[in-house]
């Protein structure tokens, strides 16, 4: 069992009348979490129903409208009850469909889950607004995944946990960087077992995700087009390239590179830009939602360590990562910086007008070493703070350009509550 923190969200949520709706990529816990969810509620004698769209029978209950609440009723009668609707993305227009249930104000509390495609298909967002509240479940978490491998021991002393014991942190670091933060991943205990299950993890994502929303019959381009996009994590990515490459029409690349969003296997991150005439606009960076994926389809899933220079660019996804994480539920947008000169910072968090820089260095830094280009940027911007994000445990304040730069720890990035 591995504990997941966003889990007593949604037990908070529980209370609320708007429905509660799962969202993600495949594989990543939405079920189980839904399953804890019920067993909590049936502990405290709460009344329950669970449906399951995979399963023809419980396919046929939402029909209609009608259809599904002369069920729940005859199974729950007209009381109090949370009704649990699993693969959502099932039904056609599912979000009109949920719209209608909540729109009637019935008893029930609903909660939902669907794969990556619920938004493209069902509209939600755009269908539900003021309805819903949409929780976007992740990979396990490099913090979830150390209290998992330390039987949560430490659970409520972690950072003195990464402060002290350095190397159990840098190979629990080194592990995550390779096998990523997919459940099974993580619960399998050997790398043959954990190669054969991202294998079918993959091959359950291609047929019941990709086939469905492209109905593609040969997927060797799309695959391809996803090894290509791994091979480049925090580099710019060019469409033109990538249709040169990849051998199909830029119209085509972008509407793969848009499902490949939605599905949650990648996260695209814009340039962060004032004066458009001297720094690179057009072109976007992708990370991948769990980097164990990545290294898969590149062949480097399993291997002990990831050599230099590619672990400097999977630990710049972590950090992404959780700083994605950190800012879900505020007014924060994560940006990149590349000028024409070839200047670059990794992170620029944006915060209205308040900028934070935040460079990613995967080597045990003692003092706060500042690159040209960082310094160019708290030249330019005269940020209030940045952050040099590496995987020691020194920790300094420096004022720079009149910058407040704080070297961190990177277990000390997940407890940061004010970035």
């Amino acid at each position: 069992m591995i504990k997941r923190k966003i889990f007593s969200k949604l037990v908070e949520h529980l209370t609320s009348d708007q429905m509660t709706i799962l969202i993600g990529p495949r594989q990543v816990g939405k079920t189980y979490l839904m399953n804890e969810l019920k067993k909590k509620l049936d502990s405290d004698d709460q009344k329950t129903i669970w449906l399951n769209l995979d399963i023809e029978e419980d396919k046929k209950r939402l029909a209609s409208q009608a259809d599904l609440l002369s069920y729940i009723e005859l199974q729950l009668g007209r009381n109090r009850a949370v009704v649990f609707i699993d693969e959502i993305q099932r039904i056609k227009d599912a979000g009109l469909f949920l719209k209608g249930i909540f729109d009637m104000q019935t008893l029930y509390k609903f909660i939902i889950s669907g794969s990556g495609s619920l938004e493209l298909k069902a509209k939600i967002v755009e269908s539900m607004a003021g309805r819903k509240q949409l929780f976007t479940i992740d990979p396990v978490s490099f913090e979830e995944f150390v209290n998992f491998k330390t039987n949560y021991q430490y659970e409520d002393r972690l950072h003195d946990f990464f402060k002290l014991e350095e190397g159990k942190t840098a190979r629990l670091l080194s592990e995550y960087m390779v096998f990523g933060g997919y459940p099974r991943i993580v619960l399998s205990e050997t790398a043959s077992v954990k190669q054969a299950q991202m294998q079918e993890i993959y091959r359950s994502y291609i047929d019941r995700d990709i086939h469905e929303l492209l109905q593609l019959e040969k997927i060797e381009a799309f695959t391809n087009l996803l090894k290509i996009i791994a091979s480049q994590i925090g580099n710019l990515v060019n469409v033109d390239e990538l249709a040169s490459t990849v051998g199909i029409d830029k119209k085509t690349i972008k509407k793969y590179l848009y499902y490949l969003e939605k599905t949650f296997i990648i996260t695209k991150v814009t340039p962060y830009f004032r004066n458009t005439r001297s720094e690179i606009t057009k072109s976007p960076i992708y990370y991948f939602i769990d980097i164990g994926l990545r290294n898969w389809l590149l062949g480097l899933f399993g291997l002990p360590e990831i050599p230099s220079p590619l672990s400097g660019y999977l630990f710049e996804n972590v950090v992404f990562n959780t700083l994605r994480s950190q800012i879900e539920f505020l007014p924060i947008q994560i940006h990149f910086w590349r000028t024409k000169d070839k200047a670059e910072v990794d992170f620029i968090l944006e915060k209205g007008l308040e900028v934070i820089p935040v460079e990613a260095k995967h080597t045990r830094l003692s003092k706060i070493e500042i690159t040209r280009s960082f310094r160019s940027f708290l030249s330019k911007y005269r940020p209030t703070k940045g952050y040099l994000v590496h995987i020691g445990n020194r920790d300094e304040r420096k004022e720079v350009e009149n910058t407040d730069i704080e070297l961190l720890p990177y277990f000390k990035l997940l407890f940061q509550d004010n970035l």
